[in-house]
């Protein structure tokens, strides 16, 4: 996959192997912490949580 010219999403910026091959997704992902929480009670939107697959 060339991401040269993708725009990356805050998970760029984690260590995790996991989050790391999802960080061109064009999704605005957020890492688990208080940024998306606060995000989702501001929206009153609820948190979708992944918690990767095997």
């Amino acid at each position: 996959m060339d991401n040269q010219n993708k725009i990356p999403n805050r998970l760029i910026n984690e260590k995790s192997p996991y989050l790391l091959q999802h960080a061109y997704n064009p999704v605005q992902w957020y890492p688990w912490g208080e940024e998306a929480f606060e995000k989702a009670r501001t929206e009153n939107k609820p948190v979708f949580l992944s918690i990767g697959y095997s």
